[in-house]
């Protein structure tokens, strides 16, 4: 487990990679990429703020995929490939009077997972109001929960600390020989926790192998150490996430510092592909405000990435080839880069108004490439932070549903369109 304390040049690697990033220019395209459709509004008043989506595809019947999503204190929202609601599950109610509701931050998937004598899909969502897990089996087009009441909290040892909030938060999955795990990041902690996922009869629970802590703390070029500015005793959370498992790679998004890869089992160092324009910026927290003061920022950062670092997904191109998605929330884009060699950056593209409205404050995405129903070359469906109509008071988010080969043809980055499906 690594220190909280991190200096650039205690680990070479990391430092070459932040380097070389840091050095490529920030290429916009200027070209309009659009949304295809969208999903019904979701309404702050209604405590329904939407945040991550999984696309499951339908082997067997494409036209039949859906769109999983987290909603928060909403619970799931499932929609079709028309973005029309299909299914609401709710969150958990409180366990006591005095306790949070269950919260569904982050939503992924699991493939052909052996289940009480059968193989069967999963969508695995984190629950950051009860320190657990929501687990549902994908059957008939429907999820059908099937989570083990007694596989006990994440990151808590009481209730006590579950109403703390430090909390699961962020979630990503993927297999390999050995199994199905998930790797769930901690609210205001550093902290990503190993989980095996685990049967029990018809239900799933799982084990945790182990955590790391990634760094808050910082040592500076000019000799200082900097950390990110957050509320007394927050430090510097992840909540995007992916796993290559061509490699075994995990991305992870460190959402005020940059994005970091490591081994998706959790050993070995980690390392920076790339830091956010704010790494370094100096911030004192004002208890009278409750917000950060900022002084100058003296340019240690990258060149691309503005805080928060959300979303991350991978659209595979064949034969190991692929691009990292990266939402970059603070200047409305997403930031593209190769998933082989030293992940370099090939530049960033907004969702601008077309057939529905432009996005922002993007959070989290999923994409598939696998061409379905009216989505050639693949399917990228991104959270949208600031749908509320010009003109309105109220606030609402949704989901917006993107063709592949638009992305590619009309960012202006000269991306590949997959050829096979990994």
């Amino acid at each position: 487990m690594l220190s909280r304390l991190f200096t650039l040049t205690a680990f070479g690697t990391a430092a070459v990679l932040v380097g070389a990033a840091a050095g490529q220019a920030h290429h916009r395209s200027d070209d309009e990429v659009t949304a295809e459709l969208e999903t019904p509004a979701l309404w702050a008043d209604d405590d329904a703020d939407a945040d991550d989506p999984a696309i499951w595809v339908d082997e067997d019947d494409p036209e039949d995929s859906l769109v999983i999503t987290t909603a928060k204190e909403a619970g799931l929202y499932v929609y079709d490939l028309e973005g029309r609601e299909v299914q609401h599950i709710a969150p958990k109610p409180a366990p006591g009077e005095d306790d949070a509701p269950g919260r569904y931050n982050n939503v992924s998937l699991i493939h052909g997972f052996e289940l009480d004598g059968d193989d069967v899909d999963l969508a695995v969502a984190s629950d950051r109001g009860m320190d657990n897990l929501g687990i549902f089996a994908i059957e008939d087009g429907e999820l059908h929960e099937v989570t083990d009441p007694d596989a006990g909290w994440i990151f808590s040892a009481s209730q006590e600390e579950v109403n703390g909030e430090h909390t699961a938060y962020g979630l990503t999955t993927w297999q390999d020989a050995t199994g199905a795990y998930a790797l769930v990041s901690r609210n205001s902690e550093t902290e990503v926790a190993l989980l095996k996922l685990v049967a029990n009869g018809d239900t799933v629970g799982w084990e945790t192998v182990r955590t790391l802590a990634l760094p808050a703390e910082f040592a500076m070029p000019d000799g200082s150490t900097w950390t990110t500015c957050d509320d007394p005793g927050e430090y510097a959370q992840v909540e995007g996430m992916v796993v290559d498992e061509n490699t075994g790679t995990a991305y992870l998004g460190q959402e005020l510092v940059g994005i970091w890869k490591v081994d998706a089992n959790l050993t070995g160092e980690p390392e920076l592909v790339d830091t956010a324009v704010e790494f370094g910026l100096p911030g004192a927290y004002d208890a009278e405000t409750e917000e950060c003061e900022y002084g100058e920022n003296p340019g240690f950062g990258g060149d691309v990435l503005r805080t928060d670092i959300e979303g991350l997904t991978i659209y595979y191109t064949g034969g190991g080839n692929g691009y990292l998605l990266a939402s970059s929330q603070g200047d409305d884009t997403y930031a593209v880069y190769e998933i082989e060699g030293d992940n370099d950056y090939l530049g960033s593209f907004g969702i601008a108004d077309g057939d529905v409205d432009s996005t922002q404050h993007s959070d989290g995405a999923d994409v598939v490439n696998v061409s379905l129903p009216d989505f050639d070359g693949g399917l990228l469906v991104v959270q949208d932070g600031d749908n509320t109509p010009e003109g309105t008071d109220e606030s609402s988010t949704n989901f917006k549903f993107l063709e592949w080969e638009d992305v590619a043809e009309d960012s202006g980055l000269d991306l590949v369109v997959a050829r096979e499906r990994r």
